[in-house]
């Protein structure tokens, strides 16, 4: 679209995202105002310390302080599952505090039973590749059918759902709209509504905490049958699974069901204990179990909402960026490099950015044919500071400037964004960089963005868990 739009005021926020319950956000279709130029810097350059996390908090028995969903149902002797069949939707990261699985924990339950299991993308033991197609099967550990809500079908159908009186869901979530179990969670909720059962989540930490909040909303256009983005909120949404279930079933329009389904649906979300919105993973206690084949550590769960859109690649549609996540086969979404294009040189596009809260620095590691691989290892040397999707927005302005004059964003035979989009989520900014490429002004839509996140989490405390 062409024409310029002022920055929304705060009341213009208002008054777009109340009628949405905030929740199903709203993103500018058209570019930003620039604004006047600061009086002086906006950011001076950090020290080389890295932050460190505080200790992680334990018990005087030696446990994690936090006490996950199914440890509190544990400890209330699983008074929410007892006598009911149960499904169970979970994978590897689905552990108590002490890391035995769910799976385990729910067997061995007096009064509990476990009919079926249920298993998202990469499946229950997470040993299938990304986008792959998963096949229902048996358990071999258990014996247990496995029914995938990654194959023929991801919405489970009622035939899947035939012999249990409620669904467990045990899924660990990174806080970033594009990771696919808390989608797998909300279309697993809609087809239990619909055959009325209940759906009970078991809740887990958000690893970024629950105050941050960044990136662009989900725009409508993106948002039907899009499992990489179930949810209209910023691309780092801030809630734990338990309070994105809770939005779901609360906010009318959420759901991909009738007005009726959703209200009769029973949704119970087991809290955990001890945690707090401030806690980063680190200082929870837990360990982190890998949630995906990419996704291996805490390093990986902070790297995956600065890079994830900025590495984007489908090679099936004729979308590359040019950048990369990773140094050979390290530093998933933590490492950075081009493709074609000299380390320093893109070295010199970064630092120059002056991002607060981050800066980045030369490693080596092993490449991918044995011959030592170089890339740029992204720091977090502030977390407060810290913006976890700001910098995807500004590698894709650098990717077009050192594509020039080919615009990577732009259309071209064979080429087809529907994917990135489902993604990224915002289509004015999509237009405007297609339109002005290296051009672009990253820091405007950003402006636009944070007032637009500051309105969604005023308005999410309503589905607060925690404080």
């Amino acid at each position: 679209m062409t024409g310029v739009a002022r920055l929304f005021s705060l009341p213009n926020l208002l008054s777009l995202l109340v009628p949405l319950l905030g929740l199903i956000g709203c993103s500018s279709t058209q570019p930003p105002s620039q604004a006047a130029a600061p009086t002086r810097p906006l950011f001076t350059p950090p020290t080389p310390t890295i932050v460190v996390p505080a200790p992680p908090s334990r018990s005087s028995t030696g446990l994690p302080r936090v006490m996950l969903g199914i440890d509190v149902l544990e400890a209330d002797g699983f008074a929410a599952v007892k006598g009911k069949r149960l499904g169970l939707l979970t994978h590897p990261a689905g552990v108590n505090r002490r890391g035995v699985q769910t799976i385990e924990v729910l067997r061995r339950a007096p009064g509990v039973r476990l009919v079926a299991l249920y298993g998202p993308e990469h499946g229950i033991y997470a040993d299938a590749p990304a986008e792959i197609k998963i096949g229902n099967s048996v358990d071999q550990r258990t014996g247990l059918p496995v029914f995938s809500v990654y194959g023929q079908f991801r919405r489970p159908t009622k035939e899947m759902l035939k012999g249990i009186d409620a669904m467990v869901v045990d899924l660990q979530d990174i806080g970033t709209r594009s990771y696919t179990y808390v989608s797998a969670m909300k279309w697993t909720m809609e087809a239990c509504f619909e055959n009325n059962i209940e759906v009970i989540v078991l809740d887990r930490p958000n690893p970024l905490g629950g105050l941050k909040v960044d990136g662009p909303p989900l725009d409508a256009q993106w948002a039907a049958k899009n499992y990489v983005g179930a949810f209209r909120v910023p691309y780092v949404h801030g809630l734990t699974i338990g309070e994105l279930a809770r939005l779901a079933k609360e906010a009318p329009g959420v759901m991909e069901v009738s007005e009726a389904v959703r209200a009769r649906g029973k949704l119970t979300v087991v809290p955990m204990r001890g945690w707090t919105r401030s806690m980063r993973w680190p200082e929870t206690g837990l360990t982190f179990i890998p949630t995906s084949p990419a996704i291996q550590d805490w390093a990986a769960v902070q790297g995956y909402p600065m890079v994830g859109l900025g590495t984007y690649v489908d090679n099936r549609v004729n979308v590359d960026i040019g950048l990369t996540h990773g140094v050979g086969r390290s530093y998933p979404f933590r490492g950075l490099s081009h493709r074609t294009v000299k380390l320093e040189v893109l070295e010199k596009e970064l630092r120059d950015l002056k991002m607060p809260g981050i800066q980045f620095r030369r490693v080596s590691a092993p490449g991918r044919d044995g011959k030592p691989a170089t890339g740029l290892y992204i720091e977090i040397t502030d977390y407060d500071d810290w913006r976890p999707a700001e910098l995807n927005f500004h590698l894709m302005r650098i990717a077009c400037k050192l594509a020039a004059p080919r615009n990577p964003f732009a259309a071209a035979p064979g080429r087809n964004f529907s994917g990135f989009m489902r993604h990224m989520g915002s289509q004015g900014f999509m237009n405007d960089l297609a339109a002005k490429g290296a051009r672009v002004d990253v820091d405007a839509w950003v402006r636009t963005w944070r007032e637009q996140a500051k309105v969604y989490q005023e308005q999410s405390k309503r589905y607060w868990l925690y404080r």
